[in-house]
């Protein structure tokens, strides 16, 4: 990046970052049913942010965004920001409690819904200011996207990179939401990392199946668009072939997914089977795909250069990458950090660990955000000094990769001895006939915590797959590992972003 450019995104707000001096012909958003051009989302974006400060939106004020991947997604994230508004983006398929408890944290006051959702909770959303995609009948005070009036403002918001531009809610250890506060410049800044790394261009084509309320759904947005390239949007996963159709129809140079895509691909399509000559490359983040996938992955497409990816909420999204040509020798890390970002593995006195000895992955850069809306005492402990103590714990090798392994919060005590659940997870999806798994742990009079084992088979007609499981399980596990109960299920609980629902599993039989 050149010190012109580099001055210029010190004093702009996201969406100006984004969208200006881009060709307004070319193609943004490549819809099932039609594309939208970045003219489009030029004008759509400043139509929105327009209406919303001729309805007296003041700079900083929050406004809520739940909607499929759309246009009128697109713009209403945008659009808000340009507006010196704050975007709180949420899933179609948020529960009811944490809907009320983000409409009372948050005080929007304007929310841009997508229709079925608002007819869903109506009665929660009353005291809200209504834009929808559509008309309803329902809705009788609601104002239809469509027909927002491009009225003329005066002056606009003086937007600083400093300046919050979202909120993106995650689970917090209390059960409640938790509103990471990100700035222009936090995005800003992991944008520019990631085009980088990944070397994209206006020629790109990523299949997006990620939603774009979720942070790695988000950043796709961000990187495609900061470059002028196209994004596929395509909801259809569950038909993991139409995707796979669709990819081939599109010429598709990258593809982007959480380890549940992955396994789904590998385990239930003929990705295996087809060629796809423009595929470039492949992001793999959101969680830990364990080392036998990557392995499947890397056979499935020989040509293609697979990114295996760390990150967080809290740093906007993405803190370090494997990269491609160190992937079969580094498999199973996180790799080292993105460009601008420092990465540390620290011990319980804040001193660097050793290679080999376990330590908390500790971030600095620009992308680290300024905490948590509305909770100091753990913004206070989880962002310190400008650092983010990410909560994982790893080691580091001697060449500076780093190894993650597991949450501090997912291990187990069997027998007195400390258990990483991710590695446990790893063992078991060695067993071939396994698509996913996913460990919690159980009370036990002996072992005071015993391991209760969920299982996905690859054939969903697997007869006994049961007593094979824990027959492998006697092989390559010790005694006090052996689960104390295996659970076949047709698919793990997921969220909307594909993520493993540990706290529904841990319910489970309950």
């Amino acid at each position: 990046m050149t010190l012109e450019e580099r001055t210029i995104s010190d004093r702009v707000s996201v969406p100006r970052f984004l969208l200006d001096r881009r060709d307004p012909s070319r193609v943004a958003l490549r819809m099932l049913d039609r594309d939208h051009t970045y003219g489009e989302l030029q004008s759509a974006s400043a139509t929105v942010s327009n209406y919303l400060l001729s309805k007296g939106l003041r700079k900083g004020d929050r406004v809520l965004l739940v909607g499929d991947n759309s246009l009128f997604w697109v713009a209403a994230y945008l659009g808000t920001m340009q507006a010196g508004a704050v975007c709180v983006p949420l899933p179609m398929t948020i529960a009811a409690q944490d809907l009320d408890y983000i409409l009372s944290t948050t005080e929007a006051q304007v929310a841009f819904v997508q229709s079925r959702f608002a007819i869903a909770n109506k009665d929660r959303l009353q005291a809200v200011q209504l834009i929808t995609e559509r008309e309803v009948a329902a809705l009788p005070n609601a104002v239809l996207f469509g027909q927002l009036e491009r009225v003329s403002v005066e002056i606009l918001p003086e937007i600083e990179t400093s300046d919050l531009a979202a909120l993106m809610f995650t689970s917090g250890s209390t059960g409640k939401p938790r509103g990471v506060m990100v700035s222009h410049g936090n995005i800003i800044a992991n944008t520019e990392s990631i085009v980088e790394y990944l070397g994209l261009t206006e020629n790109d084509r990523i299949m997006t199946v990620l939603p774009f309320h979720y942070c790695f759904g988000t950043s796709l947005l961000h990187t495609h668009l900061r470059v002028g390239a196209s994004l596929v949007v395509e909801p259809r996963f569950m038909y993991p072939e139409k995707v796979l159709e669709r990819m081939l129809e599109s010429r598709c140079t990258g593809f982007a997914g959480v380890p549940s895509h992955f396994q789904i691909l590998l385990g239930k399509s003929s990705l295996r089977k087809k060629q796809f000559p423009d595929l470039r490359y492949v992001q793999q983040a959101g969680g830990h795909l364990a080392p036998t996938f990557v392995r499947e992955l890397r056979q499935a497409l020989p040509t293609t250069r697979i990114f295996v990816m760390y990150g967080q909420t809290e740093a906007t999204a993405r803190l370090s990458y494997v990269p491609p040509e160190d992937l079969d020798r580094k498999i199973g890390s996180i790799g080292k950090a993105i460009p601008g970002v420092t990465l540390q593995l620290l011990d319980e006195s804040g001193l660097p660990v050793q290679p080999g000895t376990i330590g908390e992955i500790v971030a600095e850069g620009a992308n680290v955000t300024n905490g948590y809306w509305h909770e100091p005492e753990e913004s206070a402990r989880c962002f310190r000094n400008g650092r983010l103590y990410t909560g994982d714990l790893g080691t580091v090798d001697d060449e500076g990769f780093i190894y993650v392994v597991d949450r501090a919060k997912d291990f187990l005590k069997c027998g007195g001895k400390r258990v990483s659940c991710r590695q446990l997870e790893e063992k078991l999806l060695e067993f071939h006939e396994l698509l996913e798994a996913a460990v919690v742990g159980v009370k036990d009079e002996i072992l005071g915590e015993a391991v209760k084992a969920f299982v996905v088979p690859r054939d969903s007609h697997a007869d006994g797959l049961e007593a094979r499981v824990r027959l492998f399980c006697k092989e390559h596990l010790p005694f006090q590992l052996m689960p104390k109960e295996v659970v076949v299920m047709q698919s793990l609980p997921k969220n909307s972003s594909g993520k493993v629902l540990k706290q529904n599993l841990k319910a489970h039989g309950a």
